[in-house]
């Protein structure tokens, strides 16, 4: 029996899992645990390109074939606009290819308010395949809300990265 459970730990990867870790008026901290069936190279890959996952619901052109991730410290993760404008929602601070990938700046609504924040994607090597964790840290004035906006900020973060896992498993296995 102890081996049927090894065995089935090992081939059927584990759910994502998701928390708000704390959270005050003025910041919060939340992170999703996300695992994928293909090699850590693979999955880092997968979530460089965002625009083919990231849902059209939570752009401001409705589209996410207008998204872009440049990995290159002072990159952007940015949205071109109809009429030639853009929305820079990340920049990229850290690159290490393959296992971390590290942004700063205010996600959809956040960017108008006095807040800013530290996005941190760690791609680790784990049976099966390989291990997401995105944590998303903001801090800032929020109108002192910023307990109030974790949750919705956490619900969209996952939902993204339910569609990043769902693209993930389509990537080749063998890198």
């Amino acid at each position: 029996m102890k081996v049927l459970m090894a065995i089935a730990a090992i081939t059927v990867p584990a759910t994502a899992r998701a928390e708000v870790v704390s959270s005050n008026d003025h910041g919060f901290e939340v992170r999703h645990v996300v695992p994928v069936v293909i090699p850590q190279a693979a999955a880092f890959d997968a979530f460089t390109q965002i625009g083919r996952w990231w849902s059209a619901d939570h752009t401001y052109s409705g589209d996410a074939a207008n998204l872009s991730l440049s990995l290159t410290p002072g990159g952007c993760f940015c949205e071109k606009l109809p009429g030639g404008g853009g929305v820079e929602h990340l920049r990229v601070t850290h690159v290490a290819p393959g296992e971390r990938l590290v942004l700063t700046g205010a996600l959809g609504p956040l960017l108008y308010e006095a807040v800013t924040g530290v996005m941190d994607v760690k791609v680790e090597r784990s049976a099966g395949g390989a291990r997401l964790t995105l944590t998303y840290r903001a801090a800032g004035f929020a109108n002192g809300e910023a307990a109030k906006l974790a949750p919705s900020v956490d619900q969209m973060i996952g939902d993204q990265l339910a569609r990043y896992r769902k693209f993930a498993a389509t990537m080749p296995r063998t890198r």
